[in-house]
């Protein structure tokens, strides 16, 4: 029999030959290496603390999200507070296998070692991607349960493999629960092999089979929405109204460049011209007619430009495997693999919070770049990304202050009223060691929480003016200014005011607080 020393000799080495022959594998490991290494950094993102507190009152939906995320992250939290690592390695998880099921949907289309390493590398590489991967937000599992659809019907429309309707409709259930943009993904799909020669499939049982399972699966958040009047519609109205910034055709597309990393570009439009134009692809043309709806759909919805991520990695397959059969020199192929590479390490430290902030924004400043905005808000020196992980434990503990300084008859009246759940969620997540109330707010989801029993005798305030709040209570004392240098402008240098003595009680005026957004 071998030696355990030579069984483990034959094992490596049967690993390192699976990671030469698909070394998309490889890269998705170094990418949640990567991850568990970045993810501690800075604090919490603003979205982190809001999923926290949803998910601590468990629901079929929220106002403005589907309930996947909210429960891993409330679960994520109770077992592994405060560990930021933990709470984010679902996204590094799901990160690593989007890299990994990329190069392998370019192994299925056709491609060597050389177009699985490249596809795998834009997903590594993009600086969407590695954001997702990086903090615990709903568009975790975007990218993921994209591609996985695009790879699926690979299997069924070119392959002729039917059970892949299956998998496909328990992906794109789970995925809506998630979040609902892959709906978008769903109809470009389906117009694109409505509009191709593939579209016999639709004679057979198996897409009315998938689409009953991801019906099925979805079914108790649509009847929560419903029940709820529909919210995440007039979230999306808000958004697409009043929230985000208006882009043209031209400064849409810039924008992507931005998000994905603008030397994978040519990889997707060599995908969408081979799944259009290469009869290699001829079954697959549907691909590239779902990206013009798709972006036919995002444009007039002001969507923002990170919105059609999902898609890339599909595209990124298909253009590795038409290059690498366009283009026989190996000096080029390697070039270009180099140069996406070189990008990602430029840009990597504007999305991996690897870098002390103080020394980011000195490397932001020596590359001459400035934080672009997606919503009618002002930046500051931080894009709204890294903005959003700042100042949250100084709120807390400024409150807790203030909360402390009670009596206790006052501390049992005492509620924080935040103007939106970021301000909420930093106190109810970060103020445990000041045991405080809840906190409530009236935008989006804490809106249908209510007062929670509180009157309005004692509130905890942040911002407004004195005049504007003397109008709502009989006494307004300054407490305290929350500032933090690295914060959204809009959250920071605001007064934290005492407020007694409401006039309309909360349980009255509730209904006016309502802010969807």
């Amino acid at each position: 029999m071998p030696s355990l020393a030579a069984s483990c000799r034959l094992r490596c080495r049967s690993v390192l030959r699976g990671f030469r022959d698909r070394p998309a594998c490889a890269l998705g490991l170094l990418a949640i290496a990567i991850h568990l290494y970045a993810s501690g950094g800075y604090g919490y993102f603003r979205d982190e603390l809001y999923f926290i507190v949803c998910g601590e009152h468990p629901d079929w939906g929220y106002v403005d999200q589907p309930p996947l995320v909210p429960l891993i992250a409330a679960a994520m939290h109770r077992w592994f507070a405060p560990s930021l690592v933990m709470l984010r390695l679902p996204s590094a998880l799901a990160h690593g296998a989007t890299i990994a099921l990329t190069g392998e949907t370019a192994r299925l289309l056709g491609g060597g070692r050389w177009a699985q390493a490249v596809a795998a590398l834009a997903v590594l590489c993009g600086g969407v991607y590695l954001a997702t991967g990086t903090i615990l937000i709903t568009d975790m599992l975007q990218a993921l349960s994209w591609v996985f659809c695009g790879y699926a019907l690979v299997r069924i429309l070119r392959d002729g493999e039917e059970r892949w309707w299956l998998p496909l409709g328990v992906v794109a259930g789970v995925a809506l629960l998630s979040k609902y943009m892959i709906g978008f993904w769903l109809v470009a799909l389906a117009v694109g092999l409505v509009a191709t020669q593939p579209r016999r499939v639709l004679l057979r049982p198996g897409p009315y089979v998938a689409a009953l399972i991801a019906g099925v699966i979805v079914l108790p958040n649509v009847l929560w929405q419903a029940a709820h009047g529909w919210p995440f519609l007039e979230i999306g109205r808000v958004g697409a109204t009043e929230k985000n910034l208006v882009l043209s055709p031209v400064e849409f597309f810039r924008a992507e460049l931005r998000e994905i990393n603008g030397t994978s570009m040519p990889l997707a439009l060599a995908g969408l011209a081979a799944f259009a134009f290469w009869r290699r692809f001829a079954a697959l043309r549907g691909f590239a007619i779902a990206a013009l709806v798709l972006f036919a759909a995002m444009l007039p919805l002001h969507a923002k430009p990170y919105y059609p991520a999902g898609a890339y990695p599909l595209w990124f397959a298909g253009g590795a495997v038409a290059l690498e059969a366009w283009i026989a020199a190996l000096a080029l192929r390697t070039a270009y693999a180099v140069a996406i590479a070189a990008n990602g390490l430029l840009v990597a430290p504007f999305v991996l919070p690897v870098l002390p902030v103080e020394r980011f924004a000195a490397y932001q400043s020596w590359l001459g770049a400035t934080p672009h905005p997606m919503e009618h808000e002002q930046v500051g020196r931080l894009s709204q990304y890294y903005a959003d992980m700042f100042g949250w434990p100084h709120l807390a503990a400024l409150v807790g202050q203030v909360y402390q300084s009670l009596s206790p008859e006052e501390q049992a009246k005492a509620v924080f009223l935040g103007d939106n759940y970021g301000e909420a969620a930093a106190v109810d997540v970060l103020g445990t060691p000041w045991h405080l109330p809840p906190a409530i707010s009236g935008n989006n989801q804490y809106f249908l929480w209510g007062p929670r029993g509180h009157d309005g005798s004692v509130v905890i305030r942040l911002g407004r003016t004195r005049e504007e709040l003397l109008q709502a209570y009989a006494s307004v004392e300054a407490v305290g200014v929350y500032e933090d240098p690295w914060a959204i402008p809009d959250e920071t240098g605001r007064t934290l005011w005492l407020c007694r003595g409401r006039k309309v009680p909360l349980t009255v005026a509730w209904p006016n607080f309502r802010r969807y957004r």
